[in-house]
């Protein structure tokens, strides 16, 4: 008991920042910015050709001296409005962090509702977690050891190894640049790095890697903020 509850700690404070870092030439859509390492958002509104006072808005930032390297920005006025003022007047450094905290792109609302994207079931078994925004990001599902585990939706391989502590072996898969599907705690991976999959092709094999039972720890994320696969999964 007290070793699922450290697991489950572990995977509420773990981050998919490391890999989302890996993930960075991921596009962004247009009006929106994705914050680098040394950026400033007065360096961020210059360059796009706004206020700061409006991208904090637009952005509904609590702190406009705190952004995160990884966070998606709007730099462009939603819904076409007019920008504020050209004259870029700055509310302070607002330096980006040169380490990455975890789950940075959890801090903030979305800059945008997410698009719709249909996925498939990436495991037959029994969902015996369900995703809460807090003490789990995803989904767990059980089943036998060596159940396939298929791709959601189609993309590209981003990640495939156990560097992520508390993912086991681990696949990330980007969609149309703003999704990230992961799939942690493989027994086997099956695809890597770069290459392309189909939905519903099997990538990996379920297992029991970083954790105390055979499960598959699925994740959905939108500009890099986690949430609930289900509500893009069919009913079962």
């Amino acid at each position: 008991m007290l070793k699922t509850t450290t697991m489950i700690k572990r995977l509420a404070c773990a981050s998919l920042l490391a890999v989302l870092a890996a993930c960075g030439s991921a596009p962004v859509a247009p009006g929106f910015y994705r914050v680098e390492r040394g950026d400033t958002l007065s360096k961020i509104a210059r360059g796009n050709r706004q206020s700061v006072q409006s991208i904090v808005r637009w952005n509904n930032l609590p702190n406009p001296d705190s952004i995160e390297v990884g966070q998606v920005l709007r730099v462009a006025p939603p819904g076409g409005a007019a920008s504020a003022s050209g004259a870029v007047r700055s509310s302070g450094s607002a330096s980006a962090s040169a380490t990455p905290r975890a789950a940075p792109a959890e801090s903030a609302t979305p800059a945008a509702p997410a698009p719709a994207i249909s996925l498939v079931w990436p495991a037959d078994g029994t969902v015996f977690r369900r995703f809460d925004g807090g003490n789990s990001k995803g989904i767990d599902i059980s089943a036998a050891a060596g159940t396939p585990v298929v791709a959601a939706a189609p993309g590209t391989v981003v990640y495939a190894g156990n560097g992520l502590r508390g993912y086991g072996n681990l696949l990330i898969l980007k969609h149309n640049g703003e999704y990230l599907t992961a799939y942690a705690h493989n027994r086997a991976l099956l695809v890597k790095e770069g290459e392309s999959v189909n939905r519903g092709e099997k990538i990996a094999e379920m297992g029991d890697t970083d954790t105390d039972r055979v499960m598959l720890h699925f994740e959905l994320r939108y500009q890099g903020r986690s949430i609930d696969p289900s509500q893009a999964l069919p009913p079962r």
